[in-house]
């Protein structure tokens, strides 16, 4: 089973005919809002998508009298318009654009910057400093350097708009003008590296555009919503919806940071949030908070069962029996996307109880990134829906469950890994991209996930364990705020390893609920609790050891942990 094709949209070769045709039929539609703060005053700055397209071609005339034009372009810094714009500029005008992430530790930087050979760096001003001293240092092939900020002591983003402004106004249409050639590499995207060395990504253009045709083709993104931009733009799930909303003709609005989510919702009544389950369960927290709040946590239980019984029959009652509940994040929030980690199945169940559609959907860096995805006709806790229209997966080396590795065709599979041939040729194979994920389709082809192969535990019984199957059983637990399940090596026996969990325990919970309680004390609680849950499993999945701490997991910034350099920590204090 594959997605259907729901909605009749318009197909495009590559991203310049998707922004071109958004700006004829959504010409005046707000594209993006701008927020400008100083001190206590807030203006809010509207952009319309004519608007938008004349500041692509502004900027990109821009690049391409600093003889940029075929070259690569880097940017790095938060989700703003003018990272947009550097991005759309260089897709538009065919130069190989280099998304960076702004939370690079400074050799990374350097190091991604050198292999990725880029010529110029766009950049925010806060990064002013890792600049200055890339700059010192000369280990790059960077020639210009472009600040989004004025008073930095380089070119501005202001002054090359200017300058492109002015040079379209005396007749250059070079840039408007560029032919793209859809099939070769228009983005080079490094990977988080949860465990290596990251990987730089080849996408071309058609690789983005199809998955976008694919996404539009089934999801109900209207013309009338609201998104914020909270996916970091630097990684694919972020840039490609960026790009998939403009083609939608939809409003996006730049958040304020994680602290800001619920007054961002309503500041700016988003009905469209595209997220990672870290986003949407701070969401969920808020709402639950607001229900705790007007005192109606039994309440909406009890109502839920009765709306959830109307439904059965066709009868939708569910926003207008939690309007004030919804209220508290602005009243229009109806459309939730999760990707990049399974989310927890009760929080996609509470957000669809409050009239909330919550689907998922599941992809890679390499797949641009959406494979799999549920929509309105295919919804299933658990799964992660079925394949997108124009692509085919199979589960392959099953087991006798069923589980096997998950391997993908179709137009929006990667070109490959820059300058790394051989890692290619291992996740590339006669069209086919193994993905290294585990999982199995049941007979409605829904994929499920199980977790990676790379992370799978082995004991010395031959039983297999899918450490994130546990992890969000453990993450339930009041008092947990984020955990690695891993296998302990046994220090009795070489060969074998003891099912290990490492928690974080929850600041905000020992605040409200346990304070003046000593870590032994904390422990003890979660480790009963965690007894507890054993009860429910399998004996060979029992967990036999617990570390408690109130360190934050070690994280890629996609909030993947990082669980060799978590073991290699485990390891050496146990040491």
């Amino acid at each position: 089973m594959k997605n259907e094709k729901i909605f009749d949209v318009k197909e495009f070769n590559n991203i310049k005919e998707i922004v071109y045709n958004s700006a004829k039929k959504y010409s005046e539609n707000i594209a993006f809002v701008i927020k400008h703060k100083e001190n206590k005053d807030v203006e809010y700055e509207n952009v319309t998508y004519k608007r938008l397209l004349e500041d692509i071609n502004k900027f990109g005339t821009a690049l391409y009298n600093l003889d940029l034009k075929g070259k690569r372009v880097a940017i790095i810094g938060r989700n703003r318009y003018e990272w947009v714009i550097g991005h759309l500029s260089n897709l538009l005008g065919g130069i190989v654009s280099v998304p960076l992430d702004k939370d690079l530790q400074y050799d990374e930087l350097e190091n991604s910057l050198i292999r990725s050979k880029v010529d110029c760096i766009i950049f925010d001003e806060k990064l002013i400093e890792e600049i200055n001293q890339i700059k010192k240092n000369n280990n790059t092939n960077l020639t210009e350097y472009i600040c989004m900020n004025e008073k930095s002591g380089y070119k501005s983003f202001k002054e090359l708009m200017k300058k492109g402004e002015e040079l379209i106004e005396e007749g250059n249409t070079d840039f408007i003008n560029a032919k793209i050639d859809e099939n070769i590499m228009n983005i080079l995207l490094f990977t988080s590296g949860t465990t290596s060395k990251s990987k730089a990504v080849m996408l071309s253009q058609k690789n983005i555009a199809s998955n976008i045709y694919a996404l539009q083709s089934v999801e109900d993104i209207r013309e009338s919503d609201v998104n914020i931009a909270f996916l970091p733009f630097h990684h694919i799930f972020g840039s490609t919806c960026l790009i998939m909303m403009l083609a939608c003709g939809v409003k996006t609005a730049f958040p304020d940071g994680l602290r800001y989510i619920k007054q961002n919702l309503n500041e700016y009544k988003v009905s469209v949030f595209v997220g990672v389950p870290v986003l949407v369960e701070a969401i969920y927290k808020a709402l639950m908070k607001e229900i705790e709040k007007q005192e109606k946590t039994n309440l909406i239980k009890n109502v839920t069962k009765i709306s959830n019984f109307l439904l059965k029959l066709h009868i939708d009652i569910r926003r207008k029996l939690f309007k004030q509940i919804l209220d508290a994040l602005g009243g229009n929030l109806r459309f939730v996307i999760i990707g990049g980690a399974p989310a927890d199945a009760k929080i996609l169940q509470g957000f669809n109880n409050l009239g909330i559609t919550t689907l998922q959907g599941y992809g890679l860096s390499e797949t641009s990134p959406v494979i799999c995805a549920e929509n309105y006709n295919v919804m299933k806790n658990g799964s992660v829906g079925v394949p997108m229209i124009n692509d085919t997966i199979e589960i392959v080396n099953k087991d006798e469950k069923g589980i096997g590795e998950i391997r993908v065709k179709g137009p929006n599979v990667m070109l490959g890994y820059y300058e790394m041939p051989e890692i290619t040729n291992e996740v590339l194979k006669d069209g086919w991209f193994y993905t290294g994920d585990l999982g199995y389709i049941d007979l409605k082809g829904r994929l499920f996930i199980t977790g990676r192969n790379k992370n799978l535990i082995v004991l010395k019984n031959g039983k297999k364990v899918f450490p994130e199957e546990l992890e969000t059983l453990v993450n339930r637990i009041e008092l947990v705020g984020e955990s690695m399940v891993f296998g302990m090596p046994d220090e009795k026996d070489k060969t074998d390893v003891k099912l290990s969990v490492k928690v974080v325990y929850s600041k905000e919970v020992i605040k409200e609920k346990y304070n003046g309680k000593s870590e032994e004390e904390i422990h003890q609680i979660i480790w009963s609790e965690i007894k507890k849950l054993n009860t429910t499993f399998p004996r060979y999945k029992h967990i036999q050891y617990l570390i408690v701490t109130s360190e934050e997991l070690i994280k890629t910034t996609t909030k993947k942990v990082k669980r060799q350099e978590e073991m290699k920590l485990i390891l050496d204090k146990k040491i």
